[in-house]
């Protein structure tokens, strides 16, 4: 019997020392991750600029292949790039601002969609041929409302830049583009100003109309 206690509590302790390392090496672990930033997190801070690489490739490809394709080409090469870099909806929501709401549900639903061809139409309609322009990256800057500034610059055959700031959020789909300044012209900032003026002086029928007309100009080749 006096053996057999003997072995049954070297057994336990045995267990409690692997129990007891076991403990050790995932508080470590913890410790580390705590420590450390996340693989997660350092993937967060190059999505940004990711995105934004992404969008140059395909309007370079855009522009090297514009002749060929067409403007129908270009916008179908275009429209899925656009759709995953920019968040549509929030620009198209934000244009409006306050008159948002006042739109009913397929009154939204129709501005949206006209937006969005007319978002994806203005990428097809000016980057349609190739001369050697290329994109360079410049730097990301954090933005308040934890937006992030994607700074780069458009260098053109004749080596004179021109520059794209692209501001992004974070959203449910990950980050996207909600605004884009043309050497420091806020492009949604114009949007705000026109479309508003035209809903509340002229109403939304007149809005659409005007937004389709400007979709066909982009279409001229």
């Amino acid at each position: 019997m006096a053996v057999s206690a003997l072995a049954i509590k070297a057994v336990n302790m045995k267990v409690l020392r692997a129990i007891k390392s076991v403990l050790q090496l995932q508080i470590a672990v913890v410790m580390l991750l705590i420590m450390s930033p996340s693989s997660a997190e350092t993937q967060d801070a190059a999505e940004p600029q990711q995105v934004v690489n992404r969008l140059h490739e395909a309007l370079i490809k855009a522009m090297r292949e514009g002749a060929k394709l067409g403007y129908q080409g270009r916008y179908e090469l275009l429209a899925p790039v656009v759709d995953q870099t920019h968040d549509l909806d929030f620009i198209a929501r934000t244009a409006l601002g306050a008159n948002w709401s006042q739109l009913d549900a397929k009154q939204q639903r129709t501005f949206t969609e006209v937006f969005r061809k007319l978002s994806i139409g203005t990428y097809a309609g000016w980057f349609k041929s190739h001369e050697g322009e290329r994109f360079e990256f410049l730097e990301q800057q954090s933005m308040p409302r934890d937006q992030v500034m994607v700074r780069t610059r458009l260098v053109q055959s004749s080596g004179e830049p021109v520059r794209f700031d692209y501001i992004l959020r974070k959203g449910n789909d990950g980050w996207r583009i909600v605004n884009v300044l043309a050497d420091g012209v806020s492009d949604l900032a114009l949007k705000r100003v026109e479309y508003r003026a035209i809903l509340q002086r002229d109403g939304f029928p007149t809005l659409i109309d005007m937004l389709k007309k400007k979709i066909l100009l982009t279409e001229q080749d």
